[in-house]
């Protein structure tokens, strides 16, 4: 195909494909029709088009033409034998398909034999619809249609939209095409797929446009072509050029072949051979013999002499001019001496050829022979590998070498020096090799190529960055989450931005800022009434952020006095989100104060409860003793996931004789992160 210049080509099958623009859709399904029409495979079509939308046009167009050529041959057994018994022996679905439409073009003609309309109303498939009609129209009485018929005219195909003829309103097609699923556009009828050609055997049936061609099988031989008549025709290789004859010869065309024939003629004495030569007759060797009984014949360049035989002479000798004598024959006269181009020395009865280099005289045959070096001196002259040629030898190297300039031995060839590797080459005796920078790998599929490694996708990539982890060519790239976090200068691992430090944070003048995991919290404690704050520590907690109210009653309030919560306490706490432990973590510490802080209780029972804000039982509280003093120790027993704030109440109860005398509570204010670090 005629491609201009910077045209991107690619090869399809055994199609050539040229294009100055992107394929469109268009071509895409001329070439699924195309494959559809040889019966290829749909689903697994060469691609013309990286397009996925190319792929599916060329998938689709081929169906279609696949099943409509298996619908025709359906069609047709209904036309042919009036039943469908004969698609029955198999259930493939080229078969069901060819049944489908066998029984619904059954349906058409049934419906044509009892005069019913041809357009169904039974609720069929649509191109079953189609079927049925197209085969009631065509054993319509009127379906041939003449031209005169009023029913027939252009003005009704224009108007039904018909690409070739029409009939009753309906679309028909001519001979050799049947009409499409949308009832309008005809296609051509492939009669060599469905085997309704009347090719003979030994030939081949070739679809045309609206008809077919048989096509001879087997060739025609050698020096003879076929013809469009199906005959085999003599090729004449002089008027076409495909001769061999050189330009000393003339072509002369026969009958299946050539002859050369030279274009100058041999004198009286000569011959000529295959290549025009000019070979002088033995006139002495012919059965009769050209001289008289008596007479010897001596063969001459062009001629021959007849002499007595008085004189025999041997080898090497030839009679004289007079017959008289033996004379020694000069072999090396004449520019084509015996030797063929080497020394000539002529001796007596005989000659001896004096060899070029390279060559050896052979005695027997008395002519200079190549000498063969490669095999007569093994190893010895050249380094890698040896060629004999016509009176000498090459030396060439293998792979990874070249020949040295004493033209024998070889030296490494510096591969690197061409880049050959994507990044980086290494030089090495007879070869070379390649390998990568940090975070590349070299491609196991060429040995050339270096490919990015992934060290977010390996084993211990989820180990590598603390929170994400982002690949990038040749190295990877960490990440914290957007708010609270910052990346740590190991540039792998997040920490925590205390917003309080940093005074980044928004609370007012009467709020204390708290640091938690991400973020910040802003803290406000007031007292209850009849509470005021103390800097008194016990019961003390032992976090930050502390605020601790003692009751203070005013003088004669009995219902103050007899309240028996001592204290309210604050404190804040900021937990990681879900992790795996193995054994609970303590986490708050409440250590009780001694008895002689305590208003007439003597050596009371400390008892510890949690009273609200345990989130799935998360917590519990045991007590210990620690130096003498009893501590309640607050416990996390199962994880959770964040984000979660909760206000965890703690109760710390004196008893007295089984009693709750006093009471101290503690509020923990739990604030869980949504991640962990």
């Amino acid at each position: 195909c005629p491609c201009k210049p910077l045209i991107c080509m690619s090869v399809c099958g055994n199609r050539l494909v040229c294009t100055t623009d992107p394929i469109s859709l268009d071509d895409c399904c001329k070439d699924g029709k195309e494959r559809g029409q040889e019966s290829q495979d749909c689903t697994s079509l060469p691609l013309i088009s990286e397009s996925t939308t190319c792929r599916i046009a060329q998938e689709q167009c081929c169906t279609a033409v696949l099943e409509d050529n298996i619908c025709t041959s359906g069609i047709n057994v209904a036309k042919d034998q009036g039943s469908c018994d004969a698609l029955l022996s198999s259930s493939t679905c080229e078969t069901k398909t060819a049944k489908t439409c066998c029984e619904c073009c059954l349906l058409g003609r049934a419906a044509q034999e009892r005069g019913l309309s041809c357009d169904l109303t039974l609720a069929v498939w649509y191109q079953c619809g189609l079927v049925s009609r197209a085969c009631c129209v065509d054993r319509s009485p009127n379906s041939d249609g003449k031209p005169g018929d009023a029913q027939n005219t252009e003005d009704q195909c224009k108007a039904a939209g018909c690409s070739q003829s029409c009939f009753n309103g309906s679309c028909a097609c001519l001979e050799g095409y049947k009409l499409k699923a949308d009832a309008k556009t005809c296609e051509d009828i492939n009669e060599c797929l469905l085997g309704s050609h009347h090719c003979r055997g030994g030939e081949r049936c070739i679809n045309t446009l609206g008809s077919y061609r048989c096509q001879r099988v087997i060739s025609c031989g050698t020096g003879y072509e076929l013809t469009d008549n199906n005959k085999c025709e003599d090729i004449d290789e002089c008027e076409t050029g495909t001769h061999n004859c050189g330009a000393e010869l003339e072509c002369q065309n026969t009958a299946g072949s050539f002859r050369c024939r030279p274009r100058v003629q041999c004198g009286v004495g000569f011959i000529q051979d295959a290549l025009g030569s000019c070979i002088d007759i033995n006139e002495c060797l012919s059965v009769t013999g050209p001289c008289p009984s008596g007479h010897m014949c001596f063969n001459t360049v062009g001629s021959y002499t007849c002499q007595r035989h008085s004189v025999t002479c041997g080898r090497g000798y030839h009679l004289n001019a007079d017959g008289s004598r033996c004379v020694d024959i000069d072999e090396c006269a004449g520019p084509d001496n015996s030797c063929d181009g080497h020394g000539c020395i002529n001796l007596v009865g005989s000659y001896r050829c004096e060899c070029r280099a390279g060559f050896i005289f052979n005695s027997i045959s008395r002519s200079c022979e190549d000498i063969n070096e490669c095999r007569n001196y093994p190893g010895r002259l050249c380094a890698h590998k040896c060629e004999n040629i016509l009176g000498s030898y090459k030396c060439s190297c293998t792979m990874g070498f070249k020949l040295a300039a004493d033209g024998r031995n070889c030296d490494d060839l510096n591969e690197c020096e061409s880049s050959p590797c994507s990044q980086e080459c290494a030089n090495v005796y007879g070869s070379y090799q390649c390998y990568c920078r940090r975070g590349y790998q070299l491609s196991d599929a060429d040995g050339i190529t270096c490919e990015d490694i992934d060290e977010c996708a390996l084993p211990t990539g989820g180990h590598i960055c603390s929170y994400r982890c982002h690949n990038t060519p040749g190295s990877f790239l960490c990440t914290c989450p957007a708010i609270g976090y910052t990346l740590a200068p190991n540039g792998r691992s997040c920490q925590d931005i205390d917003e309080c430090v940093t005074s980044t944070h928004s609370c007012s003048e009467s709020e204390s800022c708290f640091n938690i995991q991400g973020g910040y919290k802003c803290l406000n404690f007031d007292c209850p009434a009849n509470y005021r704050r103390s800097g008194d520590t016990r019961p003390r907690v032992d976090r930050a952020d502390f605020i601790r109210c003692v009751k203070s009653c005013q003088p004669n309030d009995i219902s103050c006095m007899l309240n028996p919560i001592l204290s309210f306490s604050h404190t804040a706490i900021s937990l990681p989100t879900f992790r795996e432990f193995n054994k609970p973590e303590e986490i708050v510490f409440l250590r009780s104060p001694t008895p002689s802080h305590l208003p007439h209780m003597d050596s009371p029972e400390i008892v510890y409860d949690i009273l609200e804000g345990n989130v799935q039982n998360s917590f519990d509280i045991i007590k210990r003793l620690d130096h003498g003093m009893i501590v309640g120790v607050v416990r996390q027993v199962k994880p959770l996931v964040g984000p979660v704030s909760s206000v965890l109440k703690l109760a710390m109860n004196y008893v007295t004789n089984g009693v709750v005398s006093h009471r101290n509570i503690i509020n923990v204010h739990i604030y869980v992160s949504e991640f962990w670090f």
